[in-house]
C-alpha cells in the first residue's frame, strides 16, 4: 500500500479507521458552526486546545455570534484561562462584525484551498499560515499543512525535511515544507490530512482536532 516505515505504518493500520471517521466529522460541520470552529483557531495559539474549547462552549451558551457581547472576562477566566485574552477578545469581535463575508467566501466551490487561506489570512488579523489552515481543515477543507513542533518532528524523522525549524517559518518556508510533505504524502498514497491526525494521534494518543 505504502512506503510509510515502522512505527508510523501499524499505527496508521490501527488508527486509519478512527483517523478517516475524524476527517468525515469535520467536512459534516455545519456553516452555523463555523464562526466557532475559527474562533477556537484564534483562542489555541499560546493556550491549550482544552481550554479554548471550554472557553468556546461558554461563548456558544451565550449566543456570543448573535449578540457581540465583551468577552474578555470569559477568556481571562482562571478556569480556562487564554493567554493573550484582550488582543484576542477584539479579534473575535472584529471577525463576528464581518464573517458572513468571510463565511461566503470559505464555502465557495470555486475557490481552492490555497485561495482560501489566502482570504482567510487578509480577513483575520493575526491570523497565520498554520492557524488559517487549521480552521480550514476544522470545516472539512483538505490539502492544507498545519505545521507546528509535532508535526516538524515527524517530517524530519521521515526524511521529508531535513532541519526542524528553530523558530516559526516565512510564507515561502511554509509553502515549501508544505508542498515537499504533500509530495511524500502522493508518494506514499496516504493523504496528507490523514498523516497529520496520525503524527498528532502519536503524539497524544488521541485523535482530535
Amino acid at each position: 500500500m505504502s512506503n510509510l516505515p515502522e512505527p508510523w505504518f501499524s499505527t496508521y493500520a490501527d488508527r486509519k479507521e478512527a483517523i478517516n471517521a475524524r476527517l468525515a466529522d469535520f467536512a459534516r460541520v455545519p456553516v452555523e458552526d463555523y464562526f466557532y470552529e475559527l474562533a477556537f483557531c484564534i483562542l489555541t495559539p499560546q493556550s491549550s486546545a482544552k481550554n479554548a474549547e471550554a472557553v468556546i462552549a461558554k461563548l456558544i451558551h451565550g449566543k456570543f455570534l448573535e449578540t457581540g457581547f465583551d468577552p474578555t472576562t470569559t477568556l481571562r477566566d482562571n478556569e480556562h484561562y487564554i493567554r493573550f485574552h484582550n488582543t484576542k477578545a477584539k479579534r473575535l469581535l472584529a471577525i463576528r462584525a464581518d464573517f458572513q463575508s468571510l463565511q461566503s467566501s470559505v464555502t465557495d466551490h470555486f475557490l481552492n484551498p490555497e485561495a482560501k487561506r489566502e482570504i482567510v489570512i487578509a480577513k483575520v488579523s493575526g491570523l497565520g499560515m498554520k492557524e488559517a489552515s487549521h480552521f480550514l481543515r476544522n470545516i472539512g477543507v483538505r490539502g492544507l499543512a498545519i505545521l507546528d513542533r509535532h508535526i516538524y518532528r515527524h517530517l524530519h524523522r521521515l526524511g521529508i525535511i531535513e532541519n526542524i525549524p528553530t523558530s516559526g517559518p516565512t510564507k515561502k518556508q511554509y509553502l515549501e515544507i508544505e508542498a515537499k510533505w504533500k509530495m511524500y504524502a502522493q508518494k506514499i498514497g496516504i493523504s496528507m490530512d490523514e498523516l497529520d491526525l496520525l503524527f498528532w494521534s502519536m503524539e497524544t494518543g488521541v485523535i482530535r482536532k
